[in-house]
């Protein structure tokens, strides 16, 4: 059994039995305790469930962080109308540094960017690789540890060195959102996001309408701590007005 059928294995089981232990999943997939561990520590780090000793418990709307190829590949036609609709909001002063957070909704925006934006700051690789091939604004890629299935860098390092700096605009993305905040599955992608509307001027987040309403581990933010939310006609009306009633601008793509 590969690793990607033992997690989704140990997943069912906690549904269905509430707790799992290393010693009943060793012998349950003829693998070695150590081996059990290493799949129980993985899945505790992506935030789908919380290890406890001797195994693992549920954790609160814990669901599987879905990887970078994956999320790639959809609703990319929403994306790319949510990046060309935020790019009016991109500052046209080569002084006004600009931060990019991790995701395939700001990884979508990188193609309007040009030589009158300023700096882009992020610490997604593949955004910085995006921009880069632009040949357009100066790039800064913060340093950090690379989360593999997000590519993006994570940990004090990276929280340390956005805190360190002053963007005019921040354009983030989420796994979630509701009238009550913004939410992740992973507290280390939070703690960054986090961090990125702390320090940024204007803080702009970028979320198609599958997310309104999804609610996961870790809640990065409350509403009123952004200024503008950009999604698409899908968002409900009672839910955008409840987004409006907390003073965010909605702008629909």
């Amino acid at each position: 059994m590969y690793a990607p059928q033992r997690h989704r294995a140990i997943l069912d089981a906690l549904a269905s039995e509430g707790r799992v232990a290393v010693s009943d999943l060793a012998e349950r997939f003829e693998v070695t305790t150590e081996t059990v561990r290493r799949d129980l520590d993985q899945l505790d780090r992506r935030g789908v469930l919380a290890r406890v000793h001797g195994g693992a418990i549920p954790r609160a709307a814990a669901v599987l962080e879905p990887d970078l190829a994956s999320r790639r590949g959809t609703r990319t036609d929403l994306k790319e109308r949510i990046a060309a609709a935020a790019a009016t909001l991109l500052p046209l002063d080569p002084e006004a540094a600009v931060q990019l957070d991790a995701g395939t909704s700001t990884l979508a925006l990188v193609p309007h960017l040009s030589e009158r934006t300023g700096a882009v700051v992020t610490h997604a690789l593949d955004v910085a690789q995006a921009l880069l091939a632009l040949d357009g604004p100066p790039v800064h890629l913060l340093p950090g540890r690379l989360r593999p299935g997000t590519g993006a860098a994570v940990g004090a390092a990276t929280v340390d060195a956005i805190r360190a700096l002053r963007p005019e605009v921040a354009f983030l993305g989420c796994n979630g959102f509701d009238a009550e905040g913004l939410y992740t599955p992973d507290p280390s992608e939070g703690a960054v996001k986090t961090a990125l509307l702390q320090q940024a001027g204007r803080r702009v987040v970028l979320a198609d309408s599958s997310k309104a309403g999804a609610r996961r581990l870790v809640r990065i933010a409350d509403l009123g701590e952004i200024d503008v939310i950009v999604t698409d006609d899908g968002l409900a009306p009672a839910l955008r007005g409840e987004l409006e009633a907390t003073g965010v601008e909605v702008v629909i793509a």
